[in-house]
């Protein structure tokens, strides 16, 4: 890879570790023992909304910082595979993205010790199926099917493209609030790996994988009909689509397509 897509791939990593960091640690405040924020808030499905606006808007911070303005802010093997899909993505950056996100998130989650026994509580906030595997993949499929079908049509919307950073929060707050008791409400397979690597729980983790895969690669094929054909990302970020120090961020070298 050349430099700039080195510093791409390098801005990825360290975006997907604050991402994992910060989110997370928003779930250990709001539901970790002796939460000041559960005694406020002391209705679990009230604080679930809260919880999943907060974690949002950390995603949405980084896009906005200079590190979404390098990296295009996947922080998210499920957006860079959609991204891919899109015909946006070489495979280099396929990969490289992927690998970044998965050590980032490993980063992010080992420094989720600095909650001490309050992270502990919450195996450093990993995600487990809460009822049964079945139920736990419908839910992170749809829960990732909904983020990809927003992103893409944000971001290939000339209205909607220069918001797109800010309908995560409000996203997240609602997707968080109704599905995590069945899944935890990942939709980031980096965000379940990071924790799984330290706690060394890897329950049911391949559904954390496959099931958004699921999820994305359903968002594609709703977005391959063609009476959404005039929908049309042509850069792989969420915002600032003006910049693209790489060129691989708008698939000139012969990416794959779905």
């Amino acid at each position: 890879m050349k430099p700039e897509e080195w510093k791409a791939v390098i801005a990825e990593g360290i975006g997907t570790a604050l991402l994992v960091f910060g989110g997370i640690s928003f779930v250990i405040i709001d539901f970790g023992p002796g939460s000041i924020v559960a005694s406020y808030v002391p209705d679990a499905m009230v604080r679930r909304f809260v919880t999943g606006f907060l974690f949002g808007s950390v995603g949405c911070l980084i896009t906005l910082s200079p590190l979404g303005r390098i990296s295009g802010a996947h922080l998210n093997p499920a957006v860079t595979i959609a991204f891919f899909g899109r015909g946006l993505l070489p495979w280099r950056a396929l990969f490289g993205y992927i690998i970044a996100q998965l050590a980032g998130a490993t980063l992010g989650a080992g420094a989720l010790a600095v909650w001490g026994s309050m992270g502990d509580s919450l195996r450093e906030g990993i995600t487990v199926p809460g009822h049964n595997v079945g139920t736990a993949f419908a839910g992170e499929a749809f829960v990732t099917f909904c983020l990809i079908c927003v992103i893409l049509l944000f971001t290939s919307h000339d209205r909607l493209k220069a918001y797109t950073p800010f309908m995560i929060p409000p996203l997240f707050s609602v997707l968080v609030g109704l599905e995590a008791p069945l899944s935890g409400c990942s939709a980031n397979p980096a965000r379940s790996f990071g924790p799984a690597v330290w706690s060394g729980i890897w329950t049911d983790h391949w559904l954390y994988w496959l099931a958004p895969v699921t999820g994305t690669f359903g968002a594609l094929l709703v977005f391959a009909l063609p009476v959404l054909q005039w929908l049309r990302t042509d850069i792989a970020k969420l915002y600032h689509f003006r910049h693209d120090e790489t060129g691989f961020l708008r698939g000139q070298e012969q990416p794959a397509s779905i």
